[in-house]
């Protein structure tokens, strides 16, 4: 399978790339070269022009590209990218886009004071948040492409991310954490899995640690991917209650 990813280059970039290697063929993309024993393309997602030219040939897309403060450029990136992606999808014929977005993309502020184990298939709220906003625009492309095209579009929705060695950071008592290398390892299922198992062709994935809060809920992403967090984490969080 030859894959290629936007936005190669960021934070989460090298760990599926590391996750990755050995399994499936390589085109990294980003806005500058680095260097990689993987074919190196230098694409901005904003381009559609480049971003098709970096598709072609490819049998998948992943995209993990995304700009969180600049208000245009991060319409440029995190929602016109999306469209730009989903048309190269249709223009090369590939079937499967794994995109990515943080989990306010859907599960956003209204969401996060219940304690409901909340899933991804409940109605988006992404709030306010410019990066929210942005991303969840950019994820509402995709679900209209894959209801009037033979594209299949899963998106993984993150939130904080640590090492598995390193649990010392601020922020860990968050519900949605991750390790990198557990976030990483939920790409491989994303490719390998049969399309016409999923249960549409746009589907939504949280992917966060075994958590012992009621907030939010990863059993779709073990149920439907075979995705398990090895990492335990539940001793990071804390719930937190008002004074």
């Amino acid at each position: 399978m030859k894959v290629v990813i936007y936005g190669s280059n960021g934070q989460l970039g090298p760990h599926v790339v590391k996750a990755l290697e050995g399994h499936v063929e390589l085109r990294l993309t980003d806005l500058e070269p680095y260097d990689t024993p993987h074919e190196m393309m230098i694409v901005d997602v904003s381009d559609p022009d480049a971003v098709t030219r970096a598709a072609e040939g490819m049998d998948a897309i992943i995209n993990l590209s995304v700009l969180r403060p600049h208000r245009q450029i991060a319409f440029d990136v995190n929602t016109m990218g999306c469209y730009n992606i989903m048309r190269a999808a249709v223009a090369h014929g590939i079937p499967r886009v794994i995109n990515t977005g943080p989990h306010f993309t859907v599960q956003g502020a209204p969401y996060e004071a219940l304690d409901y184990n909340i899933g991804p298939d409940v109605p988006p709220k992404p709030s306010t948040n410019l990066y929210a906003l942005s991303k969840g625009l950019g994820q509402e492309i995709c679900r209209i492409f894959a209801e009037h095209s033979d594209v299949y579009v899963l998106c993984y929705l993150f939130y904080i991310f640590c090492y598995h060695d390193d649990l010392s950071r601020p922020g860990l008592n968050r519900p949605f954490l991750v390790t990198w290398r557990d976030a990483s390892a939920a790409f491989l299922p994303g490719l390998t899995i049969d399309l016409k198992t999923l249960p549409s062709q746009c589907e939504v994935f949280n992917i966060f640690a075994n958590r012992p809060h009621q907030k939010f809920s990863n059993e779709k992403a073990k149920r439907i991917l075979g995705w398990q967090p090895k990492d335990g984490l539940a001793h990071t969080y804390t719930k937190e209650t008002k004074k």
